[in-house]
């Protein structure tokens, strides 16, 4: 079955903005060769992704599809795609369904978050909650998880099972944030276990799993594990980051909203350190508020901007990135190699 020409449509816009953040040292040719392959493998798992999105209800059908089209740049599926191909395969085929299905669960628990954060928006468009009223927001989230556990099921049973680990840790991940929301006081240790379950794992999960599908040797199963870690690392750091210092036209979403909920961050905890006993009771004062006013946000990045820690910040991030291109080190030299290590240094540089 070959998938029709418009499934590249959604994919091929976001995935030249993707490259041309995270290749800015790779040659002009490289691009060329690259680009084409890898948006038809995009192409083919956006396909696959939305022929299991259809219900007999066509509300919920209505809202499945738009949770997959609010825009993203796909990254899980594209470093997939790239392991693969890094492991010497010359085809994706073997992983569209399994792609597609770690897409669905990650857009599951967007859809989620926006619940829980009550967010009004999600890239630049009104969030499922916003669009579809809270309660078919958390249906489709979990009708999505299904349609990604029938996906799965099309791999062996270890593939199955890292799939459902990464879910059990994305649970803990949430449950594990809101134990310490509105508390500086838990720290970097907490943040940390916070960021391997709720962003790492997955990522760490579907690349392995894709090294097992190649049947690469143990080491490469575990070096692509370990980037996988690291890069998720590095992009939730870079992410807190842009919540305080990124561009809300380029976010498609509103700033502050770690502030606003509470969420202590990498960000907010370097800040708080820093700042001398006057201004940091100021700076929880402030946190700890369950309601803020738009002058008690300015006034926490105010505190925060004071401290320089959104350069220490960033360059944490940027150490991450070195840990996963260091990770790489099993997998033999190649343009997709190559790849891999600027879609790590990516994660730590982007503005979107």
């Amino acid at each position: 079955m070959t998938s029709p020409t418009s499934a590249s449509e959604p994919v091929e816009p976001s995935l030249e903005a993707l490259v041309s953040q995270t290749l800015g040292t790779a040659t002009a040719s490289e691009l060329a060769e690259l680009l084409p392959v890898l948006v038809r493998d995009l192409s083919d798992i956006d396909w696959r992704l939305q022929q299991v999105l259809g219900s007999t209800y066509t509300q919920l059908t209505e809202a499945a599809r738009y949770a997959c089209s609010t825009g993203g740049k796909r990254v899980r599926p594209l470093l997939m795609a790239v392991a693969l191909r890094a492991l010497g395969a010359e085809s994706t085929r073997p992983i569209h369904s399994l792609a597609a299905a770690f897409q669905l669960i990650h857009t599951a628990t967007l859809v989620h978050d926006d619940v829980i954060d009550h967010a009004e928006t999600r890239r630049g468009r009104p969030s499922m909650p916003r669009a579809f009223g809270v309660p078919l927001a958390i249906v489709s989230g979990d009708y999505l998880f299904v349609r990604a556990f029938e996906l799965a099921a099309e791999y062996p049973k270890s593939i199955i099972l890292r799939c459902g680990e990464s879910c059990a840790d994305l649970v803990e991940g949430e449950v594990l944030q809101e134990s310490c929301r509105f508390d500086l006081s838990t720290g970097r240790e907490h943040y940390f276990r916070v960021v391997e379950r709720k962003t790492a794992a997955i990522i760490a999960a579907a690349l392995g799993s894709v090294a097992e599908i190649a049947e690469a040797t143990p080491p490469r199963i575990d070096a692509l594990q370990a980037y996988g870690r690291a890069l998720g690392i590095a992009f939730q750091i870079r992410d807190d980051l842009l919540d305080v210092y990124g561009d809300p036209d380029l976010l498609g979403k509103p700033l502050f909203t770690d502030f606003r909920e509470g969420n202590p961050t990498v960000v907010s905890l370097e800040a708080y350190l820093r700042l001398d006993p006057r201004r940091m009771a100021e700076f929880e004062t402030l946190f700890q508020l369950r309601r803020k006013r738009t002058k008690h946000l300015l006034r926490l990045k105010e505190l925060t901007d004071s401290t320089g820690a959104a350069e220490v910040v960033a360059a944490e991030a940027a150490q991450w990135a070195d840990r996963a291109v260091q990770a790489l080190e099993p997998v033999p030299p190649s343009p997709y190699r190559h790849l891999l290590e600027r879609l790590a240094r990516g994660a730590a540089e982007r503005r979107f």
